[in-house]
């Protein structure tokens, strides 16, 4: 389904493919890697003389700190999407798609944040399945915001990469919102996504969850959203969380990409284009990794992770060859060093996670109704 290593060397910006899980849970969890915190600075003593009993005793004014005024970040960084105001809303219910008797899917679209100011916002394509019934306790359903991997936006289609755990998890009685992200289907195209090297797409799902709750033709728990990413959702996830602590009650990603963009360059856009031509590309005036390694990880999550407020599920296969199963290991530690509570699950299963996806799914579903609950 992705088509990420055949255009790779045209896609611009660190992401990929699509995901998956596996069968059986795996006991080689990572040890946790002892975290770095800062040395807090000694408290430093001051002294005074006391003044003799023949001096002028004239109080003399302690000097003033002048306020240090902090640089602002980069305006393509993880940091500038936290200090963006990230817009959502209006929910608009399209044609059905398909109805069962466990859900309706609806073709939806919403608004989203526009890439500059003073215009108007862009809308977002997607599917919504929605479970059949009441939402039980009176307090709307509980919903999941699906971050899909990487498909070639000239060949992707309205809600295409996560179809069944869309459907599984409005079986299951989550509503499931599948975001179709900017430049996708019938979402507006934002000039600007890939030289901003695809965070619009974290600011997307950011807007999915408010426009769910917002939403008054569809009853959602606004206390009750999660964020679900798969392969490139997964990076998307990752950075959204750090960017908008709170709005999310969890988040979750299968098979995702690296939380450090240099290591997903180099994974697909370095091995399929010479440099000369990466640095011709939206690349050159950025810096390539090894050129200008603060830009690079100034668009990575990892750097921002002490930032994410909500648990975390890492799920992934050992037979993955797309993201390598160490990339999954790094983050789970770093999550965990930062404070974040996180959990790293195993199947032996690879990218696209095809036996073990049944099981992955109700390991997912757990973790999602422990965090919140009916």
């Amino acid at each position: 389904m992705d088509g990420l290593r055949l255009r790779a060397a045209t896609a611009l910006a660190p992401l990929l493919l699509l995901v998956a899980c596996s069968d059986t849970a795996g006991g080689d969890e990572p040890a946790d890697e002892p975290a770095s915190a800062p040395t807090p600075s000694a408290s430093s003593e001051s002294s005074s003389e006391s003044p003799s009993e023949d001096a002028t005793a004239t109080p003399t004014e302690e000097p003033t700190e002048e306020p240090v005024e902090e640089e602002p970040p980069n305006p393509i960084s993880v940091a500038a999407l936290a200090e963006a105001e990230l817009t959502g809303g209006d929910l608009r219910l399209g044609a059905v798609r398909e109805r069962t008797a466990a859900f309706t899917s609806y073709d939806v679209t919403f608004a989203s944040t526009t890439a500059g100011e003073g215009t108007a916002p862009l809308r977002i394509s997607g599917v919504l399945n929605v479970p059949t019934g009441r939402a039980p306790g009176g307090r709307g359903w509980p919903a999941v915001v699906l971050a899909h991997g990487y498909i070639d936006p000239a060949y992707y289609v309205r809600g295409q990469g996560m179809t069944r755990e869309r459907g599984y998890l409005a079986e299951r009685g989550f509503v499931a919102l599948h975001v179709d992200y900017r430049n996708h289907a019938e979402s507006t195209d934002d000039p600007r996504i890939e030289t901003a090297v695809r965070l619009g797409y974290s600011a997307d799902v950011v807007a999915a969850a408010r426009a769910l709750a917002d939403s008054r033709d569809v009853r959602v728990d606004p206390d009750r959203i999660a964020l679900f990413g798969r392969s490139m959702g997964g990076g998307v996830m990752l950075k959204a969380l750090a960017a908008e602590p709170g709005l999310f009650a969890a988040g979750t990603g299968w098979a995702s990409v690296s939380s450090l963009e240099a290591e997903n360059f180099a994974q697909f856009q370095r091995p399929d284009a010479p440099l000369a031509e990466l640095r011709a590309s939206y690349r050159g005036r950025h810096g390539l990794p090894a050129d200008d390694p603060e830009f690079w990880r100034g668009v990575s999550s990892r750097p921002a992770f002490d930032q994410i407020t909500e648990p975390v599920l890492l799920v992934h296969g050992r037979f993955d060859d797309t993201c390598p199963p160490q990339w999954a290991r790094a983050s789970q530690r770093a999550l965990t060093a930062a404070g974040v509570d996180s959990t790293l699950e195993w199947y032996d299963d690879a990218h696209a996670f095809g036996p073990a996806f049944v099981a992955a799914m109700d390991r997912t579903v757990r973790f999602l109704r422990a965090r919140m609950p009916t």
